[in-house]
């Protein structure tokens, strides 16, 4: 889970080896990043029924990776009318379920699978 989510559920996809690009991972790797990226999102819309989602890959800090050594994908629910740039428009965060809360519910998902 991301620790600075944009909307709950906010996940984070990443290889277990440090790579800092697509073009460094092998086409397993690949594979899987995008598997799991499937699976989380199946999980997300069955256990929090958002509306959407955004997923995303930030290549590069001036991309806004925060992590730029370890390429990732981020997995970000959206519903409709959410709040989730608050932040860039007024610096204001606006928190709607508690991570403890979104963790439980994920992985007792996660674990049925």
């Amino acid at each position: 889970m991301n620790l600075y989510p944009y909307n709950p559920g906010h996940l984070l996809i990443a290889p277990v080896l440090h790579v800092a690009d697509l073009s460094e991972l092998t086409s397993t790797s690949l594979a899987e990043l995008m598997t799991l990226s499937k699976k989380w999102v199946e999980i997300l819309r069955k256990m929090m029924r958002p509306d959407g989602f955004n997923l995303g890959i930030n290549i590069g800090e001036s991309a806004g990776a925060g992590l730029p050594e370890h390429i990732h994908v981020h997995i970000v629910p959206r519903w409709v009318g959410d709040t989730s740039f608050m932040s860039v428009v007024s610096g204001t965060k606006v928190v709607s379920m508690s991570m403890e809360s979104v963790y439980s519910l994920l992985s007792s998902a996660a674990a049925e699978r």
